[in-house]
């Protein structure tokens, strides 16, 4: 499985649409370990280039601050499941957090 985070200065960025790059963190769901990363540059950001771009990475989830809500749907045409709301934190303690149930989600940052 694949989980894209959106990063910028190597934690969080919490508007997934201005992060610096992804980090696709590809985990073991049997054993809940994270197996392995890439940073990928992401293409310039414009509506609805985002979710399709990473659905050609074979991500299957994108751990965010906040996303609006067409974003949110665009993403879901990709059957890629969406998680806002979590903290500037390292992707390998969001991934991490995930992956053993215990990520603590709050508001969505960009409800718009």
């Amino acid at each position: 499985m694949k989980i894209a985070i959106p990063t910028a200065n190597e934690q969080l960025c919490m508007h997934f649409g201005h992060c610096e790059t992804f980090a696709i963190l590809t985990a073991d769901e049997q054993t809940k370990q994270i197996t392995g990363r890439e940073n990928l540059v992401p293409p310039p950001h414009e509506p609805g280039v985002l979710p399709a771009w990473l659905g050609e990475q074979n991500v299957n989830v994108i751990i965010a601050g906040g996303m609006g809500q067409r974003a949110q749907q665009l993403f879901a045409a990709q059957n890629i499941q969406v998680v806002v709301g979590a903290s500037a934190e390292s992707p390998e303690a969001l991934v991490t957090a995930w992956l053993s149930g215990t990520l603590v989600s709050g508001a969505n940052a960009c409800d718009h």
